[in-house]
Order: C-alpha cells, then structure tokens, then sequence
C-alpha cells in the first residue's frame, strides 16, 4: 500500500474498531459522511489537520491512536505535496528579481483565499502579459514564496498553449488527479465523464495552489476553475483570457530600470563592473526578461567579452533580434508563436504597425494606415493586445521595442514593398490633412471643420482638437519630415501654417524649430517669399519662447524682415519688427525694443491686424514692466483689457485668452516690484486658472513659479509650497526652466524656510 493512501485503511480500521458506522462518525465529529467515505475509499489522501482531529475525538482515540492517525495524515499530505511529475522548475526562478508589487498582491490573495469560513473558492488569478515577459517565472516563484498558506501542496501544469496540439481538457484533468495521488481504481470506477465531478471534489478538499501555466484560451482553461475550496488558482497566458469571468487579473511587462540592472547583475556577476553599459544593454532588451536572460547568458558564458560590447552589438537595431539568442534561448522564436495564431487580418495589422514612426497611436490611424474602418482597426488592434503583441493605454495602442522589431522583420519577410509603402503614404496623407483641418480651430477666420468634413476622429470642439495635436505629435512630425524629403513643399508649408496658432497651446514640445525650419526651407524652394517670410518669423518665435535663445530669434527674425520687404508683406514685416522686439527686451536692449515695437503697432494697424495689434499692445506693458515703469504698465495693462473686450467680436477667442495670461502675468510682476503683494497674488492666480482652463502647460507652470515667488514674498509659505508642488506636477508641456526654478525654491524651503532671489 503506498504511503500516501494508508490513512484511508487505517481511518476505516479504527471506525470498525470503534463500533461506528460512516453515519455515527459524521454525527460524532461534525465530518461529513461524504467527506468520511472520500477518505476511507482514497478518493481524498491528504486530510487538513483539524479534519483528522475532529475525526480522533469523534473516535474517542487514546493518545497512542491519535497520533497514529495524525502520522497517517501528515504522510499522506507530503506525499501530495510538490510540483506536478514530470514538471522541472525551469531556470531563472532561483534568480527571481523585482516584482515586488506582483508579489505582495498574491500574498495578499493567498491570504484571503486561507481565510477561514470561505463560503466559495477564491477568485482565479490571470497572470498575463507579452512573451518573454517572465509570467511562468513569477508563477513558480510564488508556488515557493507561499508555500506555508498551501499545506496540501502546490501543482504546475503546464497546458502548452502555443503547441499546435494543446493536452485536451480531459488529460488536464486526469494529469491534476494522478498528481493528487487518486487511485487508478477510482478513477476507472467513475469513468471519464465523471472526471470533471471528481476533479472539483478532490480540489475542493484540498488546500493547494494550482498553477494553470501556459493557456492557450478560455476553453482551454475554464473547466480546470475549481467551485469551491480553500486553495487558489493562478493562470498563466500570453493572452489576456478576457472572456473568463469572476477572476482576478494581474497583467506584468517588463521591468524596471533598476530591476533590470539587478537582474543582469545577477546573471553576470559584479565582477564585470561597468554599470552604465549594463544600464545600456537591459534599455536595448526593452527590459524584458527573456531577453534579459539571453543578454545575460552571453556574458557569463563569454568571460572575455565586456559589457560594452555587447550593449554596442545591441545597439545596431536591424541585427538586434538576431544578437539575442543564446543556445535554444530566442526571443524572435517566443514572438513567433504568438504571431503564428494570429488571425490573417491581425497578422498584417501587425506587419503594418512597424511603420508608425511615432511610440503610440489610435486605432484611426490604424485605420488610415490599413485602409479599414475605425471600427474594424478596433477589433484587430484588440486582438492583438488579447495575444498580447500589443500595449494599451487608453484609447492608444503601443509595440514594446522588441516587438516592434520583430514586426519589422515580419514586414520585410512578407510585405510586398509596394504595398508597404502604399500603406505609409497614406498613413502620413491622412495625418497632415487632418492637422490642417485641426488647426482651423486656431486659425483666425476659420474654426469647426466644414460640414462636408467626413473625418475619422473627433474635431468637434477646440479642446478636442488639441487633444489629437498632442496625442499624434510624433506621427505628424513625421508625416511632415517625410513630405519634406519626398518633395511634398506645398503641402508642408500649408501643415506648418495650420499649425502655428496652435503652438502657443503647446508651447514646450520640443519641436516647433524643426517644423517652421522645414516649412520654410520648403517655401524658399517654392519661391513663394510671403510664405517664407512668415515661416522664419515663427522659427524666430520658437528661437525665442521655445528654445530660450533670444539673440538666435533676433537674427532669425531680421532674416524675416528682409524676405518680407522684397515680399512686399507689410503684415509679416510687422510680425518681424514684434518679434525683434520682443527679443531686444529678453536681451535687456529696452530702447531697441520700443521702437520695433511702435514700428510693428503701426504696420499692423496699417494692414487692419487686431491680433497683431494686440500683440503690441500686450508687448508695450511688459516693457514698460522691464524698464522699471511699474505704474505705467499697470496703467497699459488696464487699458489693453478694455482693448480686448472692444474688439471681441474681432479676435480669436483663443488668441483673446492667451493675451490675458500675459498681461495678467506683467502685471503680477508690476504690481510685485511696487510691493503690492496681495495685488500681484490676485493677478497670477487668474492667469494660472485661465492656463488651466486652457490646458495650456507651458504657460501654467510659468504662473504657477510667478505665483509661488509672489506668496513667498508675501510670507504666506504654505501657499507658495502648494502653488510650487502644482507647477512639479504639471505634465507634459511644462517649461523646463520654470519647473527647475520651482523645484530650487523647495528645496530651499526644506532646508530652512529661505527664498531665492528671483
């Protein structure tokens, strides 16, 4: 008889002894009758210790018996504990690194599955995520980690999801049940149609932790969900196994930074030093286990190597995949059995996707780029995040780096070239025209698109419009950099135009240089010397606002200035005059400043330019501010208001809004250096609710630092640290200088208390 099934004889035995039937020894010790015939009959070999006590004083054992019996129970359970036969705990569990936050949920989980008086099986756990991503790995560790909440053991077993041959539910089954030690005999007496009722009666008695690894889909995995028990079900899968129901799901992608360099660390040695080359080869693996482990399996099996050779190997993206192989260890080969269950539709969308040059995009551009609809791009982009080839945040959709190599090579492989670039083109075509249909909402004189618009996003409202500006910035600016090259200048200078207005909404993006530097290189090439006016006058506005360089803005805009009088342009020889002087101010050149500026009032004044004219209006009041006439530009400042509301009828109300965050931020600085300090903190709180109203977040964290200067000097400091704290977290679109400055004034006030001059 084998060890694990002699508590069941000896359990029978000592009932016999006893004088009891299976009825009176479910009376006696609160068993229940089933449960006792379970045991006896074997069907049950690994009884929880209060079970086997409540059995021993039903029995009315002496202290000899009892003990007797209890060894049978401790026997029976380690002979069912341990991982499924057959399974070998694959490499890399010993060198478990990070997860911590992965951890603590299933301890946390494993926790209230332990919990006594459970009423129903705890929820599943779907562990999920990319290949390569370490899902097994983190399930294996766990088994180990929680070992103690499991008594009756812990199973693996692997369902082999991506074989073209996945085990039947059935071996599943009859796997899980020879591991629990069921006898053949039971087995065979209930037949396999009864197998799924014992299964879930087995596991229900049972305290263990099964590791379903591996899972091809919901069919494959739902009959394997046990009912009820005090155990707990992990489910391993690169699919997200969205259909299964009441289940607790934990998605993992790669690691962190710091967790990646420990992990490479780990496999390598301390020895090989050079930690900023490490850093450079766990960034080129996107920080992806497998690939981690590859990378380091090279280095230690290759001792003569330094780890900058292999981060410089790693650096040629197009060899990238191929360097990361190790023995039988590829990651292309883990992408490609996820790629090969792909639907034909999705397989290509796939393909296609590695020729969006940006790091996100939506699933209308996903349309654009496959010829779809939006709502068929939603369905195959959806599967492909389900097979988890694909991230999704929100409504975009983004490749981990590998992956989008390996895309690539899918595309090179079975993409006919003109096909590809059929696909690009229109993707680009589709940016720039809806750009400039976006861009009408900042443009005097147009606004919502025509009625006759039928674009495949939402332009509804300004605020959406901007919205699709920042959230396709990078794919636009490469739709534009690729019109440029193939000779598209007409369509790059119109782009660039529709662009400008709405630049001042985002100001600190990083790339107005190189769209105005391109479009105007483009209209030179036109010949068009009006155009080419206007786009070096806005390079001198990014030179100036955007990249801090007033003197490169100041020569920029002179350049401006000579193309638009052989233009014969007066309303761009104005804008280079504004821009001249807004430069000569920023290089404390005060008298240069106001007279461009009186030359800019009147050329626009001549051409019947409100906004510019505003322009110069709100120009002069910060002037007067620099060269210490506070009371002058409050006096200015007033008056430019009442100019505003005039001629509302005639300006943007867009450009109307950003003019009042200027003059309300000259003149919390006017009012700041008269000392009127509850006169200034009024004025740039209306500037920054009007930022943020906005959602302007280059000109909000510059109010916010104007703002916390002003409370700072007030004394009032736990206003200032709030308004401070607020400019650290605007997001995106921030100016980086005045977030820095924000960031020295807390620390000083940390320190003690003090306030850095301005």
């Amino acid at each position: 008889m084998g060890r694990g099934t002699s508590f069941g004889p000896l359990l029978r035995q000592l009932r016999l002894r006893a004088g009891l039937t299976i009825e009176g020894l479910a009376e006696a010790s609160g068993v229940s009758a089933r449960g006792i015939g379970n045991l006896e009959r074997g069907e049950r070999t690994a009884p929880q210790r209060r079970t086997v006590a409540a059995l021993a004083a039903g029995l009315e054992l002496d202290e000899t018996a009892r003990e007797r019996l209890l060894s049978a129970a401790r026997l029976a359970r380690g002979s069912g504990r341990g991982l499924t036969q057959g399974r070998t705990v694959p490499r890399g569990v010993d060198d478990f690194v990070g997860r911590a936050r992965e951890l603590e949920l299933l301890r946390l989980f494993a926790e209230d599955a332990a919990r006594p008086g459970r009423d129903s099986a705890a929820r599943p756990i779907v562990v999920s995520g990319p290949p390569g991503s370490g899902k097994t790995t983190l399930a294996l560790h766990t088994a180990r980690e929680l070992s103690d909440f499991f008594p009756d053991g812990q199973l693996v077993v692997d369902l082999r999801g991506m074989d073209d041959l996945p085990p039947s539910t059935g071996e599943s089954m009859l796997r899980v049940l020879k591991a629990l030690e069921v006898p053949d005999t039971v087995l065979a007496r209930s037949g396999a149609p009864a197998h799924p009722e014992v299964y879930r009666r087995v596991l229900a008695e049972r305290r263990l932790l099964l590791v379903l690894d591996n899972a091809r889909d919901e069919q494959q995995v739902r009959p394997l969900l046990p009912g009820a028990g005090a155990g707990m079900v992990v489910v391993t899968s690169r699919r997200m196994l969205t259909g299964l129901e009441n289940v607790r799901r934990l998605p993992i992608g790669e690691l962190s930074p710091d967790e990646a360099a420990r992990f490479l660390t780990s496999l390598v040695g301390t020895e090989r030093g050079e930690p900023e080359a490490l850093r450079e080869v766990a960034d080129r693996c996107g920080r992806l286990p497998l690939a981690l482990r590859v990378a380091g399996n090279w280095l230690a099996t290759r001792t003569g190597w330094s780890v900058r050779r292999l981060a410089d190997r790693l650096a040629l993206e197009e060899q990238r995949l191929d360097a990361l192989s190790a023995g039988d260890l590829r990651v292309s080969a883990a992408f490609d059995l996820s790629y090969r269950q792909l639907t034909p539709a999705a397989a290509r969308m796939f393909r296609l996707l590695a020729l969006v040059d940006g790091p996100d995009l939506s699933a209308a551009c996903a349309a654009a780029l496959t010829g779809r609809s939006v709502f068929e791009a939603e369905d195959i982009l959806d599967e492909l995040v389900e097979a988890g080839l694909l991230g999704a945040d929100g409504e975009r959709y983004r490749f981990h780096d590998l992956l989008r190599l390996f895309a690539r090579t899918r595309l090179r492989a079975e993409e006919p070239d003109g096909d590809a670039a059929e696909a690009r083109t229109a993707l680009h075509r589709w940016l720039l025209e809806t750009a400039m249909m976006a861009g009408r909402w900042y443009e005097p004189g147009f606004g919502a698109p025509p009625d006759d618009w039928r674009g495949t996003v939402d332009l509804s409202s300004a605020d959406r419009a901007a919205h699709w500006f920042r959230a396709e910035a990078a794919n636009w600016l490469a739709a534009l950099r690729a019109a440029a090259a193939g000779g598209e200048h007409a369509t790059v200078v119109e782009a660039a135009e529709a662009m400008h207005w709405f630049s001042d909404q985002f100001i600190f993006w990083g790339h107005w240089t190189e769209v105005f530097s391109v479009a105007a290189r483009s209209a030179q090439l036109l010949g068009d010397l009006p155009a080419e006016a206007t786009q070096l006058n806005y390079q001198a506005w990014t030179f100036i606002i955007c990249e801090g360089n007033p003197r490169e803005g100041l020569a920029k805009a002179a350049e401006a200035l000579k193309t638009a009088e052989r233009a014969g342009d007066l309303t761009q020889e104005a804008w280079a005059h504004f821009y001249m002087s807004w430069a000569s101010n920023w290089v404390d050149d005060h008298t240069a400043a106001i007279e461009h500026n009186r030359r800019a009032a009147a050329l626009f004044e001549d051409a019947g330019d409100h906004h510019g004219l505003l322009q110069t209006m709100s120009d002069q009041c910060m002037t007067l501010g620099a060269i210490g006439r506070a009371r002058e530009a409050v006096a200015e400042i007033e008056r430019t208001f009442e100019y505003i509301v005039a001629i509302s009828d005639l300006i943007e109300p867009h450009i109307a809004d950003f003019t009042r965050i200027n003059l309300h931020l000259a003149a919390g600085t006017a009012h700041m250096s008269l000392d009127l300090w509850d006169e200034a903190i009024v004025s740039l709180s209306a500037a920054t609710d009007l930022c943020r109203r906005a959602s302007n977040k280059g000109m909000e964290s510059r109010a916010l630092v104007a703002l916390g200067e002003a409370l700072l000097a007030a004394g009032r400091k736990a206003e200032a640290r709030e308004a401070l704290t607020r400019c650290l977290l605007v997001d995106e679109g921030a100016d980086p200088p005045h977030t820095e400055r924000a960031r020295r004034h807390l620390s000083s006030l940390d320190a003690d208390g003090s306030v850095e001059s301005r």
